[in-house]
């Protein structure tokens, strides 16, 4: 995998991430609020012995600090660049970022955020909450027929995909209460929040947002 972010600001500034399947290598010295006790989730398996920096938090730090100052939603031309196309959108900063900070995190290395790695290689920049739905639910349910044909117990009912989203809004939760300290503007935060929010769709009313994709599908539209 590899994907380029490429930000273009109206008064000609331009900011450029690229982002690959494997973790990006630690600069140090990191600051404080990367280490892994520092606002460390309450569902972590790591050791501070054995990682003693958040390996979420150390993959988003050029994120958040390239954009520590700035406002959600302020507006900016960012284009995306995979192996196979590119995206491109006149945007909020905001939504620029919940897209690039989702992929971020989920090639961190974070052993809880990397249930969403297999989805990251076929990254979708600019989601809408029924794209999320969809690819979430289209993903897991491909993952429940590859398990059955490989004899084992598929999970059908989606109860799974619920559990798996409420481990990550504990993440999410924990990396905003991390960035806040440092952030002067708003857009890192919003950008997390919103991201959150999607999340949220999925472990508390994914039934209703299934309902919704259903009538959408009967329609033929």
């Amino acid at each position: 995998m590899n994907v380029n972010y490429c930000f273009r600001f109206q008064d000609g500034r331009q900011v450029d991430f690229k982002v690959t399947s494997q973790p990006a290598e630690v600069v140090s010295p990191l600051p404080s609020w990367a280490r892994l006790e520092h606002c460390q989730c309450s569902n972590c398996p790591l050791k501070p012995e054995d990682s003693p920096h958040c390996p979420a938090a150390t993959e988003i730090l050029p994120v958040v600090t390239a954009f520590q100052a700035d406002e959600a939603y302020q507006k900016v031309d960012v284009s995306v660049t995979d192996e196979r196309r590119t995206y491109s959108k006149s945007t909020s900063l905001e939504e620029a970022l919940r897209s690039l900070l989702g992929l971020k995190m989920a090639t961190s290395g974070c052993p809880v955020l990397g249930e969403l790695k297999s989805m990251a290689v076929h990254h979708l920049p600019f989601a809408s909450t029924d794209e999320f739905i969809m690819r979430s639910v289209s993903h897991y349910l491909l993952q429940q027929y590859f398990a059955k044909r490989n004899h084992k117990e598929p999970d059908w009912e989606l109860q799974g995909l619920v559990e798996r989203n409420q481990r990550l809004q504990l993440v999410n939760q924990a990396l905003w209460q991390r960035i806040h300290s440092v952030c002067e503007g708003d857009s890192n935060l919003k950008a997390l929040l919103n991201f959150f929010s999607m999340a949220s769709s999925v472990s508390f009313s994914l039934e209703s947002q299934l309902r919704k994709l259903e009538s959408k599908m009967e329609g033929g539209g």
